[in-house]
């Protein structure tokens, strides 16, 4: 038996290089970039555990449940964490990082997720930069939700380890990821006696064996499927320009807010402040008295394959997510969605007005510089 995804020719070194200096060209980076071959946990742990240890002081930020991982990581790789907490539906400022390193001058790292896909907030990732620039800590990103929705910039934001994925905004595969890498964040690995070595979490062993070597040979058979996947939706987003398909994400959170709020029946935006709503995914509050898991579960009777998701844990009860990234950054997507919940709002007797969301969606997304269609 043959088919075109079993019998492909090996990946050689030098295309799975072009596909990194791929990533480096839409993150801006002149850092060393990694494609590592698992989902986006594998770099974010390996990174945790290459460039903290026992005597690393971190500040941890907290806007969402990976923030709460990540400082789980940094405990159990010996380090001390002072977590910074801010509520799920609004952003962290430079202001509280500035006020956490006035009470812990020792602080020498920092760890950040970007967007929240699961809470729908985004952080201002280049005013914090600048706060842990004056501190000189290395700084960690997580901009797996956050590439391709709106700018990720390691470079112009003095970021020392940016991770991203490619199964959100970037529209590509979940099996593979990918981390920028800056030259003191790989003299802190190199200086930590705990970082991973031998092991499936080591960017040292990767640094060692395929970049200090010159990218000639891959240290084991990569992800074959997965690197070609990343590969396309690369060349999707060159070809586009970056610039639109993010403008594409922006025009989706706006119309969703906009849009939800005109329908009525009680939902409302998670996220309080726009400023603070992720370009990735929009999340919206759902009425008292309602289930928000319950509510998705019936809209997606309609439509199995809405961009519609309730929240997670807790939240699934008063939580529901507008996934409207990828592939479902479109107005389609958007207007689907609203209907398809207010239809299921009007089952239980709440007042929506479907017609009126319906303007305000493409209002909203007309006013946007990418064009309603």
């Amino acid at each position: 038996m043959t088919h075109p995804f079993l019998d492909l020719p090996p990946l050689s070194a030098e295309r799975f290089a072009a596909i990194e200096d791929a990533v480096a060209r839409l993150l801006d980076t002149r850092q060393d970039v990694l494609v590592t071959q698992g989902e986006a946990l594998l770099p974010l742990e390996g990174a945790i555990r290459a460039a903290a240890g026992p005597g690393t002081v971190a500040l941890n930020v907290i806007t969402g449940p990976y923030g709460q991982t990540f400082g789980n990581w940094l405990r159990d790789a010996g380090a001390t964490v002072h977590d910074v907490s801010v509520p799920f539906h609004t952003a962290v400022t430079a202001e509280q990082i500035r006020e956490a390193f006035a009470a812990h001058p020792e602080i020498d790292f920092v760890s950040l997720v970007h967007a929240e896909a699961a809470t729908g907030n985004t952080n201002p990732v280049a005013e914090i930069g600048e706060a842990v620039r004056e501190q000189g800590a290395l700084f960690y990103l997580d901009a797996v939700a956050s590439v391709g929705a709106e700018p990720v910039l390691p470079d112009a934001w003095g970021v020392d380890l940016c991770v991203i994925g490619a199964q959100k905004a970037m529209g590509g595969p979940a099996g593979v990821s990918a981390i920028s890498v800056s030259e003191r964040a790989w003299a802190r690995m190199a200086a930590n006696p705990k970082a991973p070595r031998r092991s499936y979490l080591s960017l040292l062993d990767w640094k060692e064996r395929w970049i200090d070597a010159g990218r000639k040979a891959l240290p084991h058979a990569p992800a074959q499927l997965e690197m070609l996947a990343l590969e396309a939706c690369l060349e999707r987003i060159e070809s586009a320009g970056p610039a639109t398909v993010m403008a594409r994400h922006r025009s989706a959170a706006l119309a969703s807010r906009a849009g939800a709020v005109a329908l009525g029946g009680g939902l409302a935006p998670y996220v309080h402040e726009e400023r603070d709503a992720a370009p990735v995914a929009t999340t919206l509050r759902v009425p008292s008295g309602v289930v928000a898991s319950e509510l998705v579960a019936r809209a997606l009777e309609s439509d199995p394959a809405l961009p519609l998701a309730a929240g997670g844990g807790a939240l699934a009860k008063e939580m529901i997510r507008v996934n409207h990234y990828g592939p479902d950054a479109t107005p389609g997507a958007v207007l689907g969605s609203l209907a398809a919940l207010g239809a299921a709002l009007a089952e239980k007797g709440m007042q929506v007005d479907p017609v009126a969301a319906r303007r305000a969606v493409e209002s909203a997304w007309r006013q946007t510089p990418v064009a309603f269609s």
